[in-house]
Order: structure tokens, then sequence, then C-alpha cells
């Protein structure tokens, strides 16, 4: 009886432990981590660990979530890439919460996160990132001024891999860890997304859209930076991809109440 009740007392700890992550939590931790925070300025190491380890917290129930939502089928037959959704949580002009479910082979295609601190999770499914980070000593040939009608800049691949959740949260910070990144859903999944600032056209940090070219088709003879990593050229784009379509949907999880 006494090792049957400890094994209750232990599995009754570990239960409201977890049910203390929800969506209000992380709001009210977002709160505090971006208070001080502004386009460029990043969290302190405390509250990045802080707000990581909450998110490793979460699962898609206590978010409402489920991968029976009609969010994760797609029934037509071409071969062009399914719709993402987006479901709107909160934003404010510190933060943004939101999650992004896309249907097995849809694609968010290769875009960046101009002065943001970005913490994404995948709360389940399998998914490939591919993503980079700007070389910076790279700058714009002037060949690159001509090509496409647009600019190509030197980036080196930061992650190229296959993810399965559960797996640890991905941390974006403005110049390093993979702040141009693309996602490709190998199964149906679903992935949280913690902006800080969010996207803003009025202040100047609206999302752009990359072509990659292997780093050979415009190397013009000249050598890798390194031989530590795979190198590519990116070019932004004027338009969104036509491939890419993103409906945003109401979020009906738990509310958030602000405070």
């Amino acid at each position: 009886m006494r090792f049957e009740a400890s094994s209750m007392n232990s599995s009754t700890r570990r239960n409201r432990r977890r049910k203390k992550a929800s969506v209000q939590g992380l709001y009210d931790l977002c709160k505090v981590v971006f208070a001080e925070c502004g386009p460029g300025i990043v969290p302190s190491q405390e509250d990045v660990s802080r707000l990581s380890s909450y998110l490793e917290k979460l699962r898609p129930e206590e978010l409402g979530l489920s991968p029976s939502m009609p969010y994760f089928r797609h029934k037509d037959s071409d071969s062009s890439p399914p719709p993402v959704n987006y479901l709107h949580i909160y934003q404010c002009p510190k933060f943004s919460i939101g999650i992004f479910c896309l249907p097995k082979s849809a694609v968010i295609p290769l875009h960046n996160h101009p002065g943001m601190t970005v913490f994404s999770k995948i709360l389940f499914g399998s998914m490939h990132i591919k993503s980079y980070d700007w070389v910076p000593s790279s700058q714009p040939s002037d060949e690159s001024s001509t090509f496409m009608n647009g600019e190509k800049r030197l980036a080196k691949v930061h992650v190229d891999a296959v993810f399965n959740a559960p797996c640890p949260n991905s941390i974006l910070y403005p110049e390093t860890g993979g702040n141009i990144h693309c996602f490709t859903a190998i199964t149906a999944c679903a992935v949280l997304d913690v902006l800080g600032p969010p996207y803003s056209n009025e202040e100047g940090r609206d999302c752009t859209y990359y072509d990659a070219y292997p780093f050979s088709s415009f190397s013009g003879g000249m050598s890798v930076p390194s031989e530590d990593g795979e190198y590519a050229w990116l070019r932004g784009r004027t338009q969104i991809p036509s491939s890419f379509k993103l409906d945003v949907s109401e979020y009906e999880g738990p509310a958030i109440t602000e405070r």
C-alpha cells in the first residue's frame, strides 16, 4: 500500500507540473521575456532558456489542437503543394504567438525574420527544415544587381535535416541560428511559433522570400569561405512564391486573458 500511494502521489505531482503549461501561461511568460526587447534586441540567455523550457512542456491538446482537424487534410489531387493554415493566437507590438498547420507535402518557402528572435516548436509530425545565416563578410556582387532583377548574397547552411516530434525547440536569432529558413511537411504537422517582435510593414520588418542557388552557380572562381559547411547564394524575391498558399483561420483553442 505504501508503494502504491507513493506511486500515485508521484504521478499526481507529475500531472500537476505538466498541466501548468498552457497558452495563458505562454502569454504571461512572453510578456516578461520580451518586455525590454525590440528589433535586433535578444532576450537574456536566462529568459531564452525559460521560454524554451516552457515550450517544451506544451502539448497539442493544451492548445486545443489535434491531427484529426481539417487543417491537416488535403484532398486535391494536383501536384502543387497543399495550402498551409495559420492559427493566429495573439499579437502585440512586442511579440506574436501562432500555429502553422501543414498537411503532408505542404511547404513554407524560404523566408527571413528581420530583427527577430523566433522560438519554433514542432507539436506533432515530421518536418524537413533547411535554414541559412548570412555570411557577414559577403556583399552583393555587380552581377547580382542585374541577375533576375534582384541581388544575391552568400549564405551558409545552418540546418538541413528532418525533425520528428517530440524534438528540441528551434531558436532563431536576428543574425544567427538559421534566421532564414523553409519548412517541408514529411507528414501532417503543426508548428507553434513565438516571434519577438512580430512582423511589421510599418516598422520595416516585412517578410522577404528567397530563391537559393548552389555556391558554384555564381562563385566566379572564388573559393568557399571555409570548408566547415555548405554555402549557397540567396536572392530575395519581389513577390511571394505563387505555389505558396496561406490561409489564416480563427484560433479556437483555450483563450488568452490579457493582463
